[in-house]
């Protein structure tokens, strides 16, 4: 599946959070305060696995960064030694996915300065994992020859959902493909306006984005300029043993940045959309999400079971 541009495609998994309002389920399936990338929630491989096996149907392991928190060390250290993914970031601590973001950006700026990037979460479930990925590297192909937005796969909704992001669609941008400015978000709308939403023609907001490396950056740094030129103060170190001092002071004096509502919320005229049809999905937030995306799982047959 992986394309020909291939050697110059990376893959950011954000495994840095702390899954708390999922904690009554993982403490129950696990024993312990794990987060619930680290846990087999859906039973299986633990959700990071379940990542990690995506990505690679459009990036190679060794080319995927994997963004961890060192107080999880416990819980994501017998995994990143089985993975074969590239040099994990890890950080000092959770200071926000803005920050989850940007840290490794400015590692693969020095590494690979002009690559284009899939940023992926790592507590996400897809019905069909093959068919979203084709969308990824739809992205791809788009950023690096067409154009220079940071482009979001927009899932089409099923039902009027109310705790999640919706993307509302602006201007069809030009492609081969169906492809849409982004006119505004609109987060965990009331029912009715998610009903509203989903007839207008909006999308869930999946928060898996492609883009260039330099776009990606100039987004943020366009956005939260303080956050933007903390890490650029880092850059001479990184890669050297000054690293993690340096990466240690910095986030013992930051704030957590919310990468939704202080950058892409505020910055939508360098976005694009990208839809994706034909694939369930689920971000896996609450028990009660967990629950019924295992009910589907039960209820879905599986490839030897289905008709050639």
């Amino acid at each position: 599946m992986m394309s020909s541009r291939g050697p110059n495609r990376w893959a950011v998994i954000l495994a840095g959070g702390d899954g708390l309002r999922l904690r009554s389920l993982t403490r129950d399936i696990t024993g312990d305060d794990r987060p619930k990338q680290f846990c087999p929630v859906l039973g299986g491989g633990t959700l990071l696995e379940e990542t990690c096996r995506r990505a690679a149907l459009a990036v190679p392991p060794s080319r995927t960064v994997v963004v961890v928190t060192r107080s999880h060390e416990p819980f994501y250290a017998p995994l990143l030694g089985s993975l074969g993914t590239g040099p994990s970031v890890i950080q000092p601590a959770n200071r926000g996915t803005a920050a989850g973001i940007l840290y490794p950006l400015f590692r693969l700026a020095a590494l690979a300065p002009t690559a284009s990037v899939v940023i992926l979460p790592s507590d996400h479930h897809f019905s069909d994992d093959t068919r979203f990925m084709a969308h990824v590297s739809a992205a791809f192909d788009t950023v690096e020859t067409r154009l220079p937005h940071v482009l979001l796969l927009g899932i089409t909704p099923d039902t009027h959902e109310s705790e999640y992001g919706w993307i509302e669609p602006g201007d069809l941008l030009p492609g081969p493909c169906p492809m849409y400015q982004v006119r505004r978000f609109w987060e965990k709308p009331d029912p009715a306006l998610a009903e509203v939403l989903r007839e207008r023609g909006c999308f869930w907001n999946s928060f898996v984005m492609v883009g260039r490396v330099p776009a990606l950056l100039g987004l943020i740094r366009s956005a939260v300029p303080d956050l933007w030129e903390a890490f650029a103060g880092m850059a001479p170190v990184i890669g050297t043993e000054g690293e993690a001092a340096a990466i240690q002071a910095l986030y013992a004096r930051l704030e957590s940045t919310d990468f939704s509502h202080e950058i892409l919320s505020v910055r939508t005229r360098f976005l694009g959309l990208l839809p994706v049809s034909g694939v369930v999905w689920s971000d896996l937030g609450n028990p009660e999400r967990v629950l019924m995306t295992r009910r589907r799982m039960e209820q879905t047959p599986t490839a030897r079971e289905l008709p050639a």
